[in-house]
C-alpha cells in the first residue's frame, strides 16, 4: 500500500521529468527554428522579462509567432541552446525552473555568438500539461558591466 507521502513524491518526480522535457523540447525547437513548437510550450499569457545584450531590460514583452520568427531571422544556420544545471521546484499547479544556458550560433551579420545566461522560467499546469507563463533570462555580469565578457563575439 502506497502512503500519501510516497504518492506525492512520485507525482513530484513525474512533474519534474515533464518540466525538464518541456524545457529541452523548447531548446530543440529553437535549434530547428520551429516557432509553432516553441510557442506550444507557452501559456497564452506568456511574458518575457529578459535582459538583452547590452544588458538592458527589454520587457515585459509578450511573445508571438511574428516576433519569434523575426528573432530567428537575425541568425544564420542552426542556433544551439544547451541547458545545464537545471533545478526544478514543482507545486501542485505552479512550478519554477532555473537553468544555466549556453546559446551559440552565427548572427546574420556574420558574428559567431557564444552566450551564457541564467534563466528562471515560471510554469503553470493548464489542462494537465505544464505551460511556461513567464521567463527571465540574463547574462551574468558584475556591477561594473564586466559581464560583457560572458558574451563571446568572434568576427
Amino acid at each position: 500500500m502506497t502512503t500519501d507521502t510516497e504518492r506525492k513524491t512520485t507525482e513530484r518526480h513525474a512533474d519534474e521529468v515533464r518540466i525538464r522535457e518541456v524545457l529541452q523540447d523548447r531548446a530543440a525547437a529553437t535549434a530547428e527554428r520551429d516557432a509553432g513548437r516553441f510557442l506550444a510550450h507557452c501559456a497564452p499569457e506568456f511574458v518575457d522579462f529578459s535582459l538583452a545584450p547590452p544588458l538592458q531590460f527589454k520587457g515585459p514583452q509578450a511573445l508571438d509567432r511574428q516576433a519569434l520568427e523575426a528573432w530567428y531571422a537575425t541568425w544564420e544556420g542552426r542556433i544551439e541552446v544547451t541547458l545545464t544545471q537545471v533545478e526544478i521546484t514543482a507545486g501542485d499547479e505552479v512550478a519554477f525552473a532555473h537553468s544555466i544556458n549556453l546559446m551559440s550560433g552565427t548572427k546574420a551579420d556574420g558574428f559567431e555568438v557564444r552566450l551564457w545566461s541564467r534563466a528562471t522560467v515560471g510554469l503553470r499546469r493548464i489542462d494537465g500539461a505544464w505551460k511556461i507563463t513567464h521567463e527571465h533570462s540574463s547574462v551574468p555580469f558584475l556591477m561594473d558591466g564586466s559581464g560583457l565578457a560572458a558574451l563571446d563575439l568572434t568576427p
